[in-house]
């Protein structure tokens, strides 16, 4: 006798995927049944159960669909082929649940560049000119190259910035000036977009080098951080650079979640001076949110150590809520002030970059 029973189950939220070559993960023998699991990676299931017992008393071949009694040691062959698909069956359908939520965690992510004219400290800076190019374009077109992203727009509050970034072909989201900071200009954005997303990649506007490899790996961090709801990097700091406010410095824990982001230098020696010894890091400017949090983000009060530090950032920490942190090996070029444009189109340079 052959019986053969197939289970197939699909996530809604699974994207179409290319037919890909089965993935073995059970296989059991016994002496009169053959069981085996099969899981592809489209998320179908098929379990296959082959019997053979053939039954022969005298001359005569007993039928399964027959009402005849068997043998008692037939009974208790069926009792355990029984037990076998019924855990076959159970084990299918656990772990197609199981894979299906893995893969749908936070998948769908969006990288969105929040960019204001009216900065403080170098106003029009998403315009200014390094080397023939806004310095706006140059981020977008460093992001794009990333892979965990499915899709890059930029958020601005100004029709200069989005007209010079529609010039370029970049999507615009407008928001109001009444976005306190990028992330709370990120959130609106994320409100106005068509399509839903589970992670919103702050892409800061200022960084026209940054590295699409650190931008996957902030995104991969949060996937595969469930009890954090927001990711950023960090990299080794500079000892020049440790008195400087401009340079955020960053202290974790020994399992990568963040303790605590400042201005100043941190931690901060009795000596008051910069410990060349000591691997300080520097905090770079990009962070991954969960999307939920995000809305839960922009309707938290400001706080004080947010206040006290201009980090918005540190609201996120004095809330309770954990931040994953990855380091990189990776040159800050970030540009606050016009003297950095300079030491940009200079790196650029020495590096051949157009």
């Amino acid at each position: 006798m052959r019986a053969e029973v197939a289970i197939r189950t699909t996530s809604k939220m699974q994207r179409p995927m290319k037919t890909a070559r089965p993935r073995t993960l059970m296989r059991l023998n016994t002496s009169s049944s053959e069981l085996m699991l099969i899981l592809t990676r489209n998320r179908t299931i098929s379990l296959s159960f082959s019997l053979s017992h053939s039954l022969t008393h005298r001359s005569k071949v007993m039928s399964v669909c027959s009402s005849s009694s068997s043998s008692s040691s037939s009974q208790k062959t069926w009792i355990v082929h029984g037990i076998l698909a019924g855990a076959a069956i159970a084990a299918a359908i656990g772990a197609s649940a199981y894979l299906g939520r893995s893969r749908k965690f936070r998948s769908r992510v969006v990288g969105i560049i929040p960019a204001r004219y009216a900065s403080s400290r170098f106003e029009g800076k998403p315009l200014v000119q390094i080397l023939g190019k806004p310095m706006i374009q140059r981020t977008w077109e460093r992001s794009k190259l990333a892979t965990t992203l499915d899709h890059i727009v930029v958020a601005t509050d100004d029709e200069r910035i989005a007209e010079c970034c529609r010039g370029f072909g970049a999507d615009v989201i407008m928001t109001s000036e009444s976005c306190r900071n990028g992330t709370e200009r990120c959130n609106e954005a994320l409100e106005k977009l068509e399509k839903k997303y589970d992670v919103v990649v702050n892409i800061q506007g200022d960084e026209p080098l940054i590295e699409p490899e650190i931008i996957d790996g902030v995104v991969k961090a949060l996937q595969v951080t469930p009890d954090a709801v927001f990711s950023t990097a960090v990299t080794s700091l500079k000892p020049e650079d440790g008195l400087d406010p401009n340079r955020v410095k960053c202290v974790v824990d020994n399992r990568g979640y963040a303790i605590y982001f400042s201005r100043g230098l941190i931690p901060y020696n009795k000596s008051g001076k910069v410990n060349p010894d000591f691997p300080y890091m520097l905090h770079l400017g990009i962070q991954s949110f969960d999307s939920k949090f995000l809305k839960v983000y922009s309707e938290l009060q400001p706080m004080p150590l947010q206040q006290e530090e201009d980090l918005e950032q540190l609201k996120v920490l004095e809330n309770g809520y954990k931040m994953k942190v990855i380091k990189v090996d990776h040159e800050a070029h970030g540009v606050d002030t016009p003297d950095d444009v300079e030491k940009i189109e200079s790196l650029m340079r020495e590096r051949n970059l157009s």
